[in-house]
C-alpha cells in the first residue's frame, strides 16, 4: 500500500466509462478525485469495504444507484451531494450528452479498497486500475496545491465553482447561500469538550453549518472545498 499511495498523486487513470484523477489528497486521510463520466456510461456496480466515500454532482446530470436494486436508484443534478458509508454497493451514470463531472471524496485514501458487484465492462473481478491505465496529469487537468490561510483556490467546471479554502471561525462560512455545499478536507468542527461533530471527509450546506456554528466552534482551523453555482 505504501508505494500505491503516491503513484496515483500525478496520474489521470482512463476507464471505459471516461476517467479520473486526484486533485487533492490530505496525507493517507483523505483524497479527493476529480470523475468525468461520458453520457450514457456508468462505474461498475462497487462498494469500498474499508472507505467512507462521498460525492460532489459538479456539472451534469447523475443517476446513482444505491445498494442492489435498479429501484433505488434517484436522480441528482448539479450542484449536489450525496454520503456513502463503508461496505454499500454504489454505481454512477452520466444522463447528461455532454458528460458527467463530479468529485468524490475517499476517507481514508486506498485505491485498492474496491470490490466489484457487477460490470459492464468485463471487470467484475478486476482491481483498480494500474499502470497500463494511467498517464502523467499535465497542465490541462485541475489540481489544487497545498492550501495557505487567505489565499483561496478557485476553478470553475461549466457553470460550478470549486473552491479550496481555511477557515479560523465560522463568519465566512455562513454567509454563503444556502444551496452551498462544503466538504471538510481537514481540521474539525468540536464541543466544549473537544469532541469532533464535523471532521475531514464530512460533507454539509450553509444551512446545517449554521445551525452548528450556534452550539459549536472550530478547532484552530478548517480546510473546506466550497462548492456553488
Amino acid at each position: 500500500m505504501k508505494k500505491n499511495s503516491f503513484f496515483y498523486d500525478d496520474k489521470v487513470v482512463y476507464k471505459p466509462w471516461g476517467h479520473e484523477h486526484i486533485i487533492y489528497k490530505n496525507r493517507k486521510d483523505l483524497s479527493v478525485t476529480l470523475l468525468k463520466i461520458n453520457y450514457n456510461k456508468k462505474t461498475s456496480l462497487h462498494c469500498h469495504p474499508n472507505k467512507k466515500t462521498g460525492f460532489i454532482v459538479i456539472a451534469g446530470r447523475a443517476l446513482i444507484q444505491l445498494g442492489l436494486w435498479k429501484t433505488t436508484a434517484k436522480y441528482y443534478s448539479a450542484p449536489s451531494k450525496l454520503m456513502i458509508r463503508t461496505g454499500l454497493f454504489h454505481s454512477i451514470k452520466s444522463v447528461s450528452k455532454n458528460g458527467l463531472y463530479a468529485l468524490e471524496f475517499e476517507t481514508p485514501f486506498n485505491k485498492k479498497d474496491l470490490v466489484r458487484f457487477k460490470d459492464d465492462y468485463g471487470r467484475q473481478s478486476k482491481p483498480y486500475e494500474g499502470k497500463n491505465f494511467t498517464k502523467k496529469i499535465n497542465s490541462d487537468f485541475i489540481k489544487f496545491t497545498k492550501p495557505k490561510l487567505g489565499k483561496n483556490q478557485l476553478f470553475k467546471i461549466k457553470k460550478t465553482n470549486i473552491s479550496l479554502e481555511i477557515h479560523k471561525n465560522f463568519k465566512n462560512l455562513i454567509n454563503k447561500k444556502n444551496s452551498t455545499i462544503f466538504a471538510i478536507i481537514d481540521g474539525n468542527v468540536v464541543d466544549k469538550h473537544k469532541r469532533r461533530v464535523l471532521s475531514y471527509g464530512d460533507i454539509i450546506r450553509t444551512g446545517t453549518l449554521k445551525k452548528l456554528s450556534e452550539v459549536f466552534k472550530i478547532r484552530k482551523y478548517l480546510t473546506v472545498i466550497r462548492v456553488w453555482k
